[in-house]
């Protein structure tokens, strides 16, 4: 995942930002990996190498979004790590939007009918077959939006990474989105949920 301010997204998909600066201790990012990048779908990533402040130009700054060196220095030096000077070292991350291939186009549809109800009674049926866990977990981020995957987990005696593996099966589904923190159900997830039959009470 890399993460940007609103600010820049649209320069992001429009193309006309491929630079960002990290001030991170090591990187994150390798060269043609896709990382998402929520609401506009994925980036990736063309070339990372480390260099100073002082080696930043002009040029470098139009690329990441600023109108000038001076507002990119002065963005760099205003985040958690404190004062830049000349010699503070970078990691310059040339980059590209990927597309949207980070969304599930269906979870935006909340036509959920009859027979779309059905289909997807049944694939969470067969997601519960080993062991039940599909609707307290909708249930769960439906109650607790945006709250971090491991802290979800914990509430419910689980590993984070099963989880979360969980979840990507329901954003699948087109039940759930991801965030830069956390889950929320998408709009068909409110959709499905709020028309949806408890299970104890299909089971009875």
């Amino acid at each position: 995942m890399l993460l940007f301010q609103k600010r820049f997204h649209e320069g992001l998909v429009a193309g006309d930002v491929t630079l960002t600066f990290r001030r991170w201790p090591r990187a994150r990012v390798k060269v043609g990996g896709r990382y998402r990048c929520h609401p506009i779908g994925v980036l990736e990533v063309d070339d990372v190498a480390r260099v100073t402040v002082g080696s930043l130009s002009t040029e470098d700054a139009r690329l990441s979004g600023f109108a000038s060196l001076a507002l990119l220095t002065e963005y760099l030096g205003s985040g958690p790590g404190g004062a830049i000077d000349a010699n503070t070292e970078l990691f310059r991350i040339a980059l590209h939007h990927g597309g949207d291939g980070d969304r599930v186009p269906i979870a935006l549809d909340v036509n959920v009918d009859a027979d779309a109800r059905r289909a997807l009674d049944e694939a969470l049926a067969t997601l519960d077959e080993a062991h039940a866990w599909t609707e307290i977990t909708l249930n769960l981020i439906a109650e607790t939006p945006r709250v971090a995957a491991s802290k979800l987990a914990a509430l419910l005696g689980r590993e984070t990474e099963p989880f979360k593996e969980d979840v990507r099966k329901l954003k699948r589904l087109g039940l759930t989105q991801a965030f830069e923190v956390g889950y929320e159900l998408s709009p068909r997830g409110v959709a499905y949920l709020s028309q949806a039959t408890p299970k104890r009470e299909r089971t009875r």
